[in-house]
């Protein structure tokens, strides 16, 4: 018995089975209409909990998603209860988002211990899963959004302080108090909904998604996440106003309906907007663009949304993860969620922390290990620089505000180089790949004085990625990933991490 959430997922896992070699007339499917009793069958959550018998005559049951029937699922919990009457039932779980630490899920734990892990980036690495490129998009909020905000922000915040509480669980339990408490802890709630809802549909986070679809990828399929139905309606009816076709699934798509437009997914229309729905489980390999409207948190769904477009598919080795959220909001945390959901470069990659780009304003010094460029203000998978700050004197306030000035203007040229290292992945996606893995010979770097350039020694090497020039299609730079250097003319004279190394990171495993 292979049990699944959702009708859409049965399907596929039926065609799942089948390429791996199992004969079709041993797959049944039970579901509705469709009551195939075979050798193995395919059914969901819903079914065998109206037909337990179906669990009891199985020797082996495979739980997909198992992390739904965690102990706050009172119709899936009734499951286990059946599953552990017979002590020889063979049983497997399969989930990508277990939290073993939230006492929720203490029933599945104690049922299905966790036998083996495997995480995005070992799958990446042993090429299982595509390269997740996560791409952030910052926007601003209107003048009008900013002021709405600030007043949601305020009554949320008068109301936390005159309670003294000042999250989810405290006023939650301010709300079973009755009586005035109550009613003000009702209306935190209303302006936390309102200020989400806000975020979710601000007029420049809509237009950038808009402007990666129909300016980046017009004929590319691609996937929408969004917090809400409302953002979901009016991104499409700003595609539909550009020209561009778009549906949206979400819960109250019925199941015939969902999977009328799935079919129709990239023939009829090349935009698919959700809210939710097609978070768990449903595959969709040729994909290889996904955009999340920011506003959530929860690092199961994000893992979720992610592993949408990850799957592998032939031609395909990268996928491209847009992350639009307004910074400075309650909307940036997601950048560091997603990036932990996917990091895949190796243990020391970590996202830069902000505090550590405000030093220059605050009348510190920073030296780095390394004689280059800091850390990139934009969240990226990159790697972080370890940081030592100085308190300055009086004597040296003057150099270091020109120091300072300075440091400024290299942080903005080396986003500057992030976003055109972007803009080298991106163009691989529209044509053939900007960036192949060559057995070349050692790059060297040179130093500025040095006359005589050349851009190859003859050491031995590994990991040498070539670049094509975006500008002259005849031209290629040679990127050494493990000595972090580059044949372009930014890397040999400047001595700067250029474009082409960045995308040559974003780009390999």
């Amino acid at each position: 018995m292979f049990l699944v959430p959702r009708i859409s997922l049965i399907d596929q896992t039926l065609n799942r089975l089948v390429s791996y070699g199992i004969p079709k007339e041993k797959v049944g499917v039970y579901f509705g209409e469709r009551k195939e009793k075979k050798e193995i069958m395919i059914c969901t959550y819903h079914s065998v909990i109206r037909n337990p018998l179906l669990i009891r005559r199985s020797n082996m049951v495979i739980f997909d998603e198992v992390h739904l029937i965690r102990d706050t699922s009172k119709s899936f919990i009734e499951i286990f209860d059946i599953v552990i009457e017979d002590p020889k039932k063979a049983i497997l779980g399969l989930t990508a988002t277990l939290d073993e630490k939230d006492f929720k899920n203490s029933t599945i734990l104690a049922v299905l211990p966790p036998v083996k892990r495997y995480s995005i980036k070992k799958a990446v690495k042993d090429k299982r899963l595509a390269k997740p490129v996560v791409i952030p998009i910052k926007v601003s909020l209107t003048e009008s959004e900013i002021k709405e905000y600030h007043v949601y922000s305020t009554k949320i915040k008068n109301i936390s302080n005159k309670f003294k509480r000042y999250d989810v669980s405290s006023m939650t339990s301010l709300l079973k108090k009755g009586g005035f408490a109550s009613g003000m802890a009702k209306a935190w709630f209303a302006n936390i909904r309102k200020r989400k809802l806000l975020l979710s549909y601000a007029d420049n986070k809509l237009s950038a998604a808009a402007n990666i679809i129909q300016n980046k990828f017009p004929d590319e399929k691609i996937m929408v996440f969004s917090e809400t139905i409302e953002s979901i309606e009016k991104l499409r009816d700003i595609l539909k106003s550009g020209g561009t076709e778009s549906k949206i699934i979400d819960a109250k798509v019925k199941a015939i309906d969902r999977q009328r437009i799935l079919n129709s997914w990239g023939t009829t229309f090349n935009v698919l907007l959700s809210v939710h729905t097609l978070e768990i489980g449903y595959d969709v390999p040729q994909v290889r663009i996904e955009i999340i409207l920011a506003t959530t948190s929860n690092i199961n769904q994000i893992v979720q949304r992610i592993g949408r477009v990850l799957r592998k598919y032939e031609g395909k080795n990268i996928a491209l993860i847009y992350v639009v959220y307004v910074p400075d909001r309650k909307d940036d945390h997601v950048i560091g969620v997603v990036n932990k959901a996917v990091t895949v470069e190796n243990e020391e990659i970590k996202i830069v922390k902000k505090q550590n780009l405000k030093i220059l304003s605050k009348g510190m010094e920073v030296k780095t290990e390394e004689q280059t460029t800091i850390s990139a203000p934009t969240p990226s998978l990159l790697p972080e620089k370890k940081l030592s700050i100085t308190p300055l004197s009086n004597k040296t306030k003057k150099r270091s505000k020109k120091e300072s000035k300075k440091m400024i203007v290299k942080k903005e040229n080396y986003e500057n180089r992030i976003h055109r290292a972007y803009g080298i992945i991106e163009s691989t996606l529209n044509e053939t790949s900007l960036i192949v893995e060559e057995d070349f010979k050692t790059i060297v770097k040179k130093d500025k004085n040095d006359s005589n350039l050349n851009n190859e020694s003859l050491e031995s090497s590994r990991r040498i990625y070539k670049v094509k020039s975006s500008m002259d299609q005849g031209k290629n730079y040679l990127v050494n990933l493990e000595e972090q250097s580059c044949t372009c003319n930014d890397f040999i004279y400047r001595h700067v991490k250029c474009k082409h190394i960045i995308a040559a990171e974003f780009f390999s495993t």
